[in-house]
C-alpha cells in the first residue's frame, strides 16, 4: 500500500493472510508477527509479511482473537458515519429478507428480529435484537464496548428513519465471553434513552403473544433464529399429538398448537421457562390443548420409552416430536462427545414415534456441522431400526445471515423427517 495510513500496523503470518483473503475476519494471537503500540479496542491496519495490506480491524489485546477485520476498503475512515452506514445496511437487509414473509393478519416479521449479527454484518462483537419498540443488545468485544454510544444511537436512528420508533435499549452484557476481552459483566437499561419500569415485555412473533423477561431469560430473551423453523412445525402439527422437548418459553409448542395440534406437551429443565411457557399458552388461549412438565429431557425421553403408563400420563403416544436442545458443544475438542449426545436424544425420540410420525430436530452449535448432525441422526435411525424420509432441511433465519468464508456464522441446522 503506497498511501500513508494513520492506524498502527499489525503484521501477520502468511497463513493468517490466506485466511483473511478467503473472507475470514479474525486474526489470532499466534498469527501476529509484530504489532505497533496501539490502544486496546482501537482500529489497526493488518499487513502480510510481504507488505500487502489485508484490511483494518478492531484490536483486542486480551483475547486470543487479536484483531477482527471491519473493512477491506482502504478508503474507509472509521468515524461515526462509517458505523452508522453499517447499522443502516444491516437494518435494510432485514427489511429486504424479512419484509414480505409475515403471516396473513400477523405482525410484520421485522417487528421481532435480529437487527445486527456481529461479524456477519461487519460489526464484530455486537448483537442487537428488536422486540417491537425495545432493542436488546449484547457487546462481546472491547472494540465494540468503546463504540457502544455510537452504535446504539445509530441503531435507534436507523429504525427511526424507517418510521420505526425505539423507546429503550436493554443491555445483556453479562455473557461469560466478555471475560476473555477483559470486560466486566453487567446488564440493565442503556442510559441514552429513558428506562422503562420493568424488563418484562409483551411481544408478538408468528401472530403469537409472548411475555418475555429480558433481565433473566437466556441470551437476549428469545430465540429469534428459529422463527421460520417454528412455522415448519406449525404446518406439520395439525391433528397431531406433539412433544416439544427443550421448550424454553414455548415457541415451538405454541406454534404447534396454533397449527391445530390435538395436544402439546412442553418439557424443559428450567422451572422459570416452564412457568413462562404456561403463561404464554394462556395469553394465546391455547392452554386448553397444552400441558407442561419440568424435567431433564435426557432422562425424560428414556423414561417414556420404558414406562408406557408414564407415556400415557404425559399425553402420549406422540406422533410429532420437536428436539431443540442447547448447544451440546462449544469447542472443537468436545465434538465427538456432543455427537453422541445428539445421537442419543434422536434415538430416544425415534423410539417413541410410530411409523408415519414426524421428527423435527436441530443443532445450534457451529462446531456440530450439518454433516456431523446428519450422521448422528442417521446413526440414531439405524439404532432405532427405522428409516427416515426427509421433509425439510433448514437453517437459521435470514436475520442471522451466514457469511461465506466465516463458518462460525453458520451455527443452526434444522431437519424435519417422517418415520417410514
Amino acid at each position: 500500500m503506497k498511501q500513508a495510513r494513520p492506524y498502527p500496523r499489525v503484521t501477520v503470518t502468511r497463513k493468517a493472510a490466506r485466511s483473511l483473503a478467503g473472507g475470514h475476519p479474525w486474526v489470532f494471537e499466534g498469527e501476529v508477527i509484530t504489532a505497533e503500540r496501539a490502544e486496546n479496542g482501537s482500529i489497526v491496519d493488518v499487513f502480510e509479511e510481504n507488505g500487502t495490506w489485508q484490511g483494518a480491524g478492531l484490536l483486542s489485546q486480551e483475547s486470543k482473537i487479536r484483531v477482527r477485520i471491519v473493512s477491506r476498503n482502504a478508503n474507509d475512515r472509521f468515524d461515526d458515519a462509517f458505523w452508522a452506514r453499517r447499522i443502516a445496511w444491516a437494518w435494510q437487509h432485514r427489511r429486504t429478507t424479512l419484509g414480505g414473509r409475515g403471516l396473513p393478519g400477523a405482525e410484520p416479521d421485522t417487528t421481532c428480529c435480529r437487527v445486527v449479527f456481529s461479524e456477519a454484518d461487519g460489526l464484530p462483537g455486537l448483537v442487537a435484537d428488536r422486540y417491537e419498540n425495545v432493542l436488546v443488545t449484547q457487546v462481546g468485544t472491547v472494540g465494540m464496548e468503546r463504540l457502544r454510544p455510537v452504535v446504539y444511537r445509530a441503531l435507534v436512528d436507523a429504525l427511526a428513519a424507517d418510521g420505526e420508533k425505539i423507546d429503550a435499549v436493554y443491555e445483556r452484557n453479562d455473557g461469560a465471553a466478555r471475560a476473555k476481552e477483559g470486560l466486566p459483566q453487567y446488564k440493565g437499561w442503556w442510559d441514552g434513552l429513558p428506562a422503562p419500569e420493568t424488563a418484562r415485555l409483551m411481544v408478538r412473533e408468528n401472530g403469537l403473544r409472548f411475555n418475555l423477561d429480558l433481565e433473566n431469560s437466556q441470551k437476549t430473551g428469545f430465540f429469534l433464529d428459529q422463527k421460520y423453523n417454528r412455522r415448519a412445525v406449525r404446518q406439520a402439527a395439525a391433528g397431531r399429538r406433539v412433544l416439544d422437548c427443550f421448550c424454553h418459553v414455548g415457541p415451538f409448542g405454541l406454534n404447534a398448537a396454533a397449527g391445530g395440534a390435538e395436544f402439546v406437551r412442553c418439557v424443559d429443565v428450567s422451572e422459570t421457562a416452564i412457568e413462562l411457557a404456561h403463561e404464554n399458552a394462556r395469553l394465546n388461549g391455547l392452554d386448553g390443548r397444552m400441558d407442561f412438565t419440568c424435567a431433564n429431557v435426557l432422562d425424560y425421553l428414556p423414561e417414556l420409552a420404558r414406562n408406557r403408563a408414564r407415556l400415557r400420563e404425559e399425553g402420549g403416544p406422540f406422533d410429532l416430536i420437536v428436539l431443540d436442545p442447547p448447544a451440546f458443544t462449544k469447542s472443537r475438542g468436545t465434538v465427538s462427545h456432543a455427537a453422541r449426545g445428539y445421537r442419543e436424544i434422536n434415538f430416544e425420540a425415534l423410539r417413541l414415534l410410530p411409523r408415519g410420525g414426524y421428527l423435527a430436530t436441530c443443532s445450534c452449535s457451529h462446531f456440530m456441522t450439518r454433516d456431523l448432525l446428519a450422521k448422528a441422526i442417521a446413526e440414531a435411525a439405524h439404532q432405532a431400526n427405522v428409516q427416515l424420509k426427509q421433509v425439510e432441511e433448514r437453517q437459521q433465519a435470514p436475520d442471522h445471515p451466514i457469511l461465506w468464508g466465516f463458518p462460525e456464522s453458520h451455527y443452526l441446522d434444522f431437519f424435519v423427517f417422517q418415520v417410514v
